[in-house]
């Protein structure tokens, strides 16, 4: 009987999950580390962080399961994307990880743009353009900051694949994730040898790319010494936490899109052929689906700014919650209650989310954060509506970018955090002008991956078999008419802020 792991490496903390083959979840466990931020814009953490949160979660799901790990009978991996680990020649890390949502990298992406030909010329190599949170703006900024470690890179590891070298030993990588790194040709699903070349980086650097559901090693005998996994258990290739969470999701055919608000905000849909963008502020990659591709946009700071509202309006009582050992999350039920007293639209009272940045709409490192339109009227109250309020528009601009590429958009699925709270998913709808539905697992990308390693050990004959056999709809919220009307009024002025605003912003990050 098939018992399936699945390990997320995310940005807060790696989620392990473990299932059987019908998806019916056994066991989940969470671990969290520390984000880095030496410098303004700067977001870094240890990938051995990393790997001891793997070790536990294991050891965690597996108590809490009463399963041994050696039962375990096969692993799929998922993780941020775009996050760079340089190792030497025995695996080792040799500094910290540069991750998704830093910004250090502004001057790198015009360089690779110049290099390449332009901006058109690089899309027509890698479907995309080049944007700072992406992996190979990262390369040519620790070649040029950080010589010495440089020169000692044997590889250089998304956070998932430094992961799978810890589990199984080998050096490997999979399309959708290496897709995120800007040195892949997405039609092609292999390493772009062309602009390797041209950014003079060595191919390699570059470890093999497998499609995701293929097995990429298998548990070595260190790493059952550590985890109690069994030598030999395969581990597929996996996907990047987007596309893994899709296939947790089940958007695995058009027409389904998914709205997922973890600290960043992404929606994403499926495609049967690439989609490139030359705004380049959606993103076009492989998908998890072995053959089929994705296309989908990332504002940065989703649940991320919900978080740094609690973190700051409700500091002491994080501190009192984190200090008996308890989660600050259940303050966030009661957040958005006294959110839901507030009319749509919080009286004139606006939240620009650009609180790190942002990707999508605007990809612009130096984007700020913003309330617009205090009065004396406003209460906490109205404070967070409109932070939920400028979180769900920033989604909305990238639901707006796909249907304005073609994209059909029959109903939305939530996840994230975004998915937790009816008076949210309802928001949502609204924004969307879409039904948005939960999924009978919220489980997203530590299922999705689970799923893929089903499929890889022969469980299932394909992704949407596992997907249709495991994921069933559960609720479904329409839009109100009544409050499409109101932030009908409310969008064009949240979209015309950033633009009245960007000079500004650059003049800011100077100071």
């Amino acid at each position: 009987m098939a018992l399936l792991c699945g390990i997320d490496i995310g940005t807060s903390a790696t989620k392990a999950l473990l299932c059987t083959a019908a998806g019916r979840v056994l066991a989940t466990a969470s671990v969290e580390y520390p984000v880095y931020a030496p410098r303004p814009g700067w977001s870094e953490q240890e990938p051995e962080d990393w790997w001891r949160a793997c070790i536990k979660g294991i050891a965690e799901i597996c108590r809490r399961a009463r399963r041994k790990p050696s039962d375990i009978t096969a692993i799929g991996l998922s993780g941020q994307m775009h996050g760079s680990v340089f190792v030497d020649k025995v695996g080792k890390p040799l500094r910290r990880a540069l991750l998704w949502n830093d910004q250090r990298t502004a001057r790198e992406c015009a360089q690779i743009e110049q290099l390449a030909g332009g901006r058109k010329k690089l899309i027509s190599m890698v479907s995309n353009v080049a944007l700072t949170g992406f992996t190979a703006p990262k390369i040519l900024w620790v070649r040029r900051n950080d010589p010495r470690v440089y020169a000692k890179t044997y590889k250089v590891l998304l956070p998932k694949d430094y992961i799978r070298l810890c589990l199984t030993g080998e050096y490997a990588s999979e399309v959708s994730d290496a897709a995120g790194t800007l040195l892949l040709e997405v039609k092609k699903r292999a390493w772009h040898k062309g602009l390797l070349s041209r950014l003079s980086i060595d191919s390699d650097l570059m470890p093999p790319v497998h499609e995701s559901t293929e097995i990429s090693g298998r548990i070595s005998g260190a790493a059952a010494k550590l985890t109690g996994l069994k030598v030999g258990t395969p581990v597929v290739g996996g996907a990047g936490d987007q596309p893994a969470g899709a296939v947790g999701n089940g958007i695995v055919r058009a027409g389904i899109v998914s709205a997922t608000m973890g600290t960043s905000g992404v929606v994403f849909a499926h495609a049967d052929a690439p989609v490139p963008n030359e705004r380049g502020n959606l993103q076009s990659f492989c998908h998890a689906v072995p053959g089929k591709w994705c296309v989908f946009g990332c504002m940065l700071s989703a649940g991320g700014s919900l978080q740094w509202l609690r973190d700051t309006l409700w500091a002491d009582e994080v501190k009192a919650l984190r200090s008996r050992k308890k989660d600050p999350g259940q303050l966030y039920p009661m957040m958005i209650e006294e959110a839901a007293s507030v009319a749509p639209g919080c009286e004139g009272l606006v939240f620009l989310p650009y609180l790190t940045g942002e990707r999508c709409p605007y990809p612009d490192p130096t984007a700020r954060g913003a309330w617009v339109g205090l009065t004396v009227r406003h209460r906490r109250g109205h404070m967070i509506r409109a932070v939920l309020e400028g979180i769900t528009f920033g989604m909305r601009d990238q639901v707006e970018l796909m249907r304005a590429g073609g994209v059909q958009i029959s109903e939305v699925r939530a996840s994230g955090g975004g998915a937790a709270n009816e008076c949210w998913r309802q928001l949502q709808a609204d924004m969307y002008d879409a039904d948005v539905v939960t999924i009978n697992t919220r489980e997203g990308g530590a299922l999705g991956v689970a799923l893929l390693a089903a499929v890889g050990t022969g469980v299932y004959a394909s992704v949407p078999e596992a997907c249709s056999a495991v994921i069933k709809v559960t609720t479904r919220l329409s839009p109100n008419k009544g409050a499409q009307r109101a932030y009908g009024a409310v969008y064009p002025v949240y979209q015309s802020l950033y633009q009245s605003l960007r000079r500004e912003f650059a003049a800011l990050s100077e100071v």
